[in-house]
């Protein structure tokens, strides 16, 4: 059975996301350790039948080719919810067309009811059916903007480098409220 997961903020053949200036730097020596770790780090989490939501910035100062040679080594079906990055991020050959928000509906992981996803690469405080119980999910923030009971970061730096599937993401909103 496939899954939906999610992610953001991979940031592939970026060496400055491992900077000790930037505010949330990646714990790797270098940018072909922290790629080949995403890389090895997702096929670990994503079946080849699963759907993967990129919510942007996918890579960032990277060469068109070997962004290419990355997207292709990653399993999954793969959509992109374009982020602030994402020039030559765009132009690879996603599974859709690439959107600036999107609304998926997922299984909740108790009940099996569904539960809508509202997707937006940056983080929102209002978005549409919230009052219908839909959850927002983003990126954009690194891991630095505090989520809630509703909403959380899905980048890779929230979620051990790799995307989440919906149960993971369901605990980490209950741990949103807790705090």
């Amino acid at each position: 059975m496939s899954r939906q997961l999610f992610v953001s903020d991979t940031h592939f053949g970026h060496a400055g996301i491992l900077s000790p200036r930037m505010q949330a730097p990646r714990p790797f020596a270098s940018i072909e350790e922290h790629d080949e770790a995403l890389v090895a780090n997702w096929n670990t989490a994503v079946r080849p039948e699963d759907t993967v939501w990129h919510l942007g910035d996918f890579c960032y100062r990277c060469p068109e080719e070997r962004a290419l040679a990355i997207f292709r080594r990653l399993n999954g079906r793969k959509l992109l919810v374009r982020g602030n990055h994402d020039k030559v991020g765009a132009r690879l050959p996603w599974d859709a067309p690439v959107v600036d928000v999107a609304r998926t509906v997922v299984p909740d992981p108790v009940t099996g009811a569904p539960v809508g996803i509202f997707m937006f690469h940056y983080a929102c405080r209002v978005w549409p059916r919230m009052h219908r119980g839909d959850i927002h999910l983003y990126g954009h923030s690194h891991g630095t903007l505090p989520g809630t009971a509703a909403s959380t970061d899905v980048g890779v730096d929230c979620f051990g480098f790799r995307p989440a599937t919906f149960d993971q993401i369901r605990v980490r909103l209950a741990e949103n409220t807790a705090g």
